[in-house]
């Protein structure tokens, strides 16, 4: 087979992002149509020369960054819960309990925790539920900045924004789409967040050594799944998430819970790949809860925390020694992190303690007692000893203070970010779009009406009520379709939203438009397709012009109400009360729509003119009828207008311009509302 032969049958294939030799991306004027050239690591035997090329291309990857990280005497503290209980009687005793210690408001989570690592380390966070370690992980990472004191330095340098650009974070829960296979998670996020100098070719590149670096060669093109959607396996979403953050290529990754809801083999691959990140001259730190004993002996260093205060800080293989040296001792063969966790937990059953702990075992129970100590004797031995090293440390040297303080210029421009995140979210929503179920509802309420209403017509006043039915019918349908299909949408994304734009990924404008823009797709398609059905076994007006002006109407509707959907999810950002709000302001919107109750008193009138749902339903009127039209031939009193017709007293059929540039000022006010709204919800922390 010929070079340009296997060029040829790669695209047929639609595998693989570069080209033999130049790396050129296949159909590289869009981003869109490439991202079906992304892989080429599943043909390494019969397309071995692919992968000898992309080894040697130009793409060299830079090490991190070192970072030292130091942190000093790092306290933290929240607004005690009971301040603000809902009981009166708990709260006035509260009140009258704490009047005289003001600080008693906030409860202390973390109270005075110091250390450091620097490049090449792995420090555990252990300690029970609650202890602290989590908290101490966002406050590393800049996530909580308020009621924190302590110093924390990065290469001798405070946390700012420069050295935001250098710290991953890969939460507990992995925040990824499910209906992204991992290739496409990690592509769309290399082309977020890398630099802009960096080439198509090199953002490839990367992608694809991050995915063999971490092993996920073979789920490469498996959806992430999450809920009721298969996907990979937890092992798998896990260090997919390691990905998303190492593409980057920060030099301090701060992993909270990664081993958790993972079988050992899996937790002990993970370390592996940690250790791996860790040779490359990254800091990590990461948080975990009670590893296996093989584990443990992968960290360098360990913090142990009790009730926010550290019991022990220091090389991970030397704790056992240390509390030893203490007299705590294990009577039977214990898992080192086991023993760990009961320390800090003041179990001590199958655990020797120093017998003048059991002295005081009178006045406190024996767990306190022993917290107590363990964190008296830290404070008097290992505290004292760190804080020396810390501060007789040699200060970080200049080029690596300078370097942290260097602003990476990668941002991309507002038209750049818009076409890679609209790819992203089509993709992630386009099975939702185009839905089985969905197409089969369309087409079976449209074949059903147009059954129902089967070559009506406008001869008798009975006959024009139904046909008015109809046309309301078709407002309601619309109406309640758009609003709850664009209600949930900003409550459900919200976690994916809070978590790109703390890495600052994207503009939240940006989001927004590319948010609203691609659920219009389904939001006019599907009208589209339920007009073509309906009007023509209904019997509406036969003519060109009236067909495509009905059909402008009915799209009009449904983005008018998608805009006032995406308002009330934006504004409550609450699944369950998002739809609650939803179906209240529709019922509103319905019973002043003008065909329920046509004569609403003067003192409610103003209700009519906030509902889109009223010029909606006067728009139609006004296209399918013409106020000169003539019906009721048949009957005694002969021929008469339209326009005089019961079901038009408060409806002039003449006109229409008016309504539509409402709907559209309605449509455009009530995204803009949306957008200002989701800023106000969406808390980041810059």
């Amino acid at each position: 087979m010929t070079e340009n032969g296997r060029e040829d049958e790669i695209e047929d294939m639609s595998m693989s992002p570069p080209s033999v030799g130049s790396m050129q991306i296949a159909g590289s004027n869009g981003f869109g149509h490439s991202m079906e050239f992304m892989s080429q690591a599943y043909l390494p035997n019969r397309y071995s020369q692919i992968d000898i090329k992309l080894e040697d291309s130009n793409f060299n990857q830079q090490p991190p960054l070192p970072i030292y990280l130091k942190f000093e005497d790092v306290e933290y503290k929240v607004r005690n819960s009971e301040a603000a209980s809902d009981n009166p009687v708990k709260t006035m005793v509260s009140k009258v309990a704490t009047q005289h210690m003001r600080e008693d408001r906030y409860k202390k989570i973390l109270k005075g925790i110091t250390g450091s690592i620097g490049p090449g380390e792995i420090l555990a966070l252990m300690g029970p539920s609650g202890s602290g370690k989590t908290t101490l992980l966002r406050v590393i990472g800049g996530r909580l900045v308020d009621n924190v004191k302590g110093n924390i330095t990065y290469n001798d340098v405070r946390y700012n924004p420069a050295v935001k650009q250098r710290i991953g974070f890969v939460m507990q829960e992995d925040v990824l789409f499910p209906q992204l296979t991992v290739e496409e998670t990690l592509i769309f996020s290399a082309f977020l967040r890398l630099p802009t100098n960096m080439s198509k070719q090199q953002k490839y590149a990367r992608v694809e050594t991050t995915i063999k670096e971490l092993g996920l060669e073979r789920c490469r093109h498996t959806k992430l799944g999450g809920g009721f959607l298969k996907g990979i396996s937890g092992g798998e979403r896990k260090r997919t998430s390691i990905g998303y953050e190492i593409l980057v290529d920060p030099s301090l990754l701060l992993l909270d819970e990664p081993t958790s809801g993972l079988d050992s083999t899996s937790a002990n691959r993970l370390l592996l790949t940690l250790q791996g990140l860790a040779k490359t001259g990254r800091t990590i730190i990461t948080t975990i809860h009670q590893p296996s004993s093989r584990i443990f002996h992968m960290f360098d260093k360990l913090l142990l925390i009790s009730e926010g205060y550290p019991i022990y800080y220091g090389k991970a293989r030397e704790s056992i020694e240390y509390f030893s040296s203490l007299s705590f001792i294990p009577e039977i063969p214990m898992n080192p992190a086991e023993f760990m966790l009961d320390l800090a937990t003041g179990q001590v059953n199958d655990i020797s303690v120093p017998q003048d702990i059991l002295k005081d075992q009178e006045s406190a129970d024996t767990s306190t007692a022993v917290i107590n100590y363990l964190q008296l004797k830290y404070k008097d031995t290992l505290e004292p000893k760190e804080k020396e090293e810390n501060h007789g440390a040699a200060n970080t040297p200049e080029n690596l203070q300078l370097a942290i303080q260097v602003k990476k210029e990668w941002t991309l421009s507002w038209p750049d970010q818009f076409i890679i995140l609209y790819k992203r979210t089509f993709r992630a929503r386009c099975k939702d779009y185009f839905d089985k179920l969905r197409l089969v509802q369309a087409f079976g309420i449209a074949l059903l009406l147009g059954m129902l209403w089967w070559k009506s017509s406008t001869n008798t006043e009975a006959q024009l009520r139904d046909q008015v039915g109809l046309m309301f019918y078709i407002c309601i349908y619309w109406t309640s379709s758009c609003i709850f299909g664009a209600v949930y949408v900003f409550p459900f994304e919200k976690v994916y939203l809070v978590k790109e734009r703390k890495a600052d990924m994207y503009g939240l404008s940006v989001y927004y438009a590319c948010s609203t823009l691609c659920d219009m797709v389904a939001h006019i398609f599907y009208p589209t397709f339920f007009m073509c059905i309906l009007y023509f076994m209904a019997g509406f007006k036969r003519t060109v012009a009236c067909f495509f002006l009905t059909l402008f109407a009915v799209q009009l509707i449904a983005i008018t109400s998608q805009g006032a959907g995406e308002l009330f999810g934006a504004a409550v950002m609450s699944i369950q009360r998002a739809g609650m709000v939803a179906s209240l302001i529709l019922m509103l919107f319905l019973l002043t729509g003008g065909y329920y109750v046509q004569h609403i008193p003067k003192f409610m009138q103003w209700l009519k003119y906030l509902s889109f749902l009223y010029y909606g339903f006067r728009l139609l009127l006004k296209v399918q009828y013409s106020g000169d039209e003539l019906y009721e031939c048949e009957s005694k009193g002969g021929c008469r207008p339209l326009q005089s017709s019961p079901s038009f007293d408060t409806v002039n059929l003449k006109g229409g311009l008016t309504e539509v540039w409402i709907l559209l000022a309605m449509a455009l006010c009530f995204r803009f509302f949306a957008y200002f709204c989701l800023r106000k919800r969406i808390d980041v922390t810059n």
